[in-house]
């Protein structure tokens, strides 16, 4: 949006798609509620709403300060997973009638509803409101399929006599939703697998319900498991010491990986006076990271190639199927994110194997560093991303 669209805004005041907000320190909560209301956009528009930070609830300037920190903070209102699925937004500064402020300009998400730690919020006039059982069938009703993610999607001839139900309340409902929400839906478990995505309104269920808690993912998506090859050499041509097939659930997947990586390692142990020191030859916080964005970005629709982890004696190569997504390319690979497959992201954020979206080529390039390994570097095409990663 240009100034003068947003001063005609800032003029008119709050509204169903406006909302001033004095703080981003003080009122970050309540930020985070309205930019899920406005990615609901109940109200069924198409065009994006906006939150002024940095204006009185009266329209007059607050006068609060605008720096790069309160830049940073609005940032992680979209990157730490707490909004579900991630809201597409834009973070402005402007500067309008000699007032600093920072405009947050939020689209319409394609797959409501969108959740703010397990609820959603609507927009009711110019107040945020918890969404109603009501709400959100009108919000599902808005979904389409033909331009839903390829996740979103059903799976033909599968029925939820093949989702594992009792991992689904067991594990996932608890993550996803605290004890008062739970004990105020009354929703059967149908009728939460479908509020949640992971089941059609025909209770069919989708892509990623699948991949989260299919009993065999693998018979309906063919490439959804990891090959785990162990070579004592250089080269593919070397001798296999060991070879794993990886599938299941993700909770299921995710847990052998960690486990089949932890054993991987090999640790140098010297005792020096009376320190023991301990030297990896692979952090596991750098391989944890990887692996887990090679099982969140794969592509599950146009290849059924498995991810691979070759481990070499001097080196880790991990190549998952698809190429680089959206807005995400060569220059900017690592800094911005994109989501080919939102749902299983937010499976993930929810069962813990995801701490904050955004920032997982960073973590591991800082964790491979701190334990004396060369950078991760990166090979794309437009079918595959190869990381290869050298040994200490």
């Amino acid at each position: 949006m240009n100034g003068e669209q947003l001063h005609a805004l800032l003029q008119r005041g709050e509204s169903s798609s406006v909302e001033f907000k004095r703080s981003a320190h003080s009122d970050l909560e309540s930020i985070r509620k309205t930019v899920c209301a406005f990615a609901n956009a109940l109200n069924e528009s198409d065009t994006p709403a906006v939150v002024f930070v940095g204006v009185n609830d009266d329209g007059s300037c607050a006068q609060a300060p605008i720096d790069d920190e309160t830049v940073r903070r609005l940032g992680e209102v979209r990157s730490d997973g707490s909004i579900l699925p991630t809201p597409t937004m834009d973070i402005e500064r402007h500067t309008i009638g000699g007032c600093e402020l920072i405009a947050i300009v939020v689209y319409p998400h394609a797959a409501p509803p969108v959740r703010f730690k397990g609820r959603a919020y609507v927009r009711v006039g110019a107040r945020t409101e918890v969404a109603s059982i009501e709400d959100e069938r009108r919000l599902v009703e808005r979904r389409r399929t033909s331009v839903l993610p390829f996740d979103h999607q059903p799976v033909h001839g599968a029925t939820l006599a093949d989702v594992d139900i009792e991992r689904f309340k067991s594990e996932y409902l608890p993550a996803a939703f605290d004890k008062a929400t739970l004990a105020a839906n009354g929703r059967s478990i149908e009728g939460q697998l479908i509020a949640l995505r992971f089941a059609t309104e025909e209770a069919t269920p989708t892509i990623g319900g699948v991949l989260a808690f299919g009993k065999d993912p693998e018979r309906w998506i063919p490439g959804a498991f990891v090959q785990y090859v162990r070579f004592d050499g250089k080269e593919l041509a070397d001798p296999i010491v060991d070879e794993k097939h990886l599938s299941g659930a993700l909770p299921a997947l995710l847990a052998a990986l960690e486990d089949i990586v932890k054993l991987s390692i090999t640790t140098k142990v010297e005792i020096g006076g009376r320190r023991e020191l301990r030297e990896p030859d692979y952090p596991h916080a750098a391989l944890r990271q990887f692996v887990h964005n090679a099982v969140m970005h794969r592509t599950y629709e146009s290849s059924n190639a498995p991810i691979r982890i070759s481990w070499f004696n001097d080196r880790i190569e991990i190549q998952n199927p698809g190429g680089l997504f959206g807005q995400v390319n060569q220059s900017n690979f690592g800094t911005v994110t994109d989501y080919r497959n939102p749902l299983v992201a937010e499976a993930m954020r929810t069962l813990g194997f995801v701490q904050r979206f955004g920032v997982g080529i960073a973590t591991a390039q800082k964790a491979l560093r701190e334990n004396g390994n060369p950078p991760a570097e990166f090979q794309f095409s437009p079918t595959s991303v190869l990381v290869t990663i050298g040994s200490r």
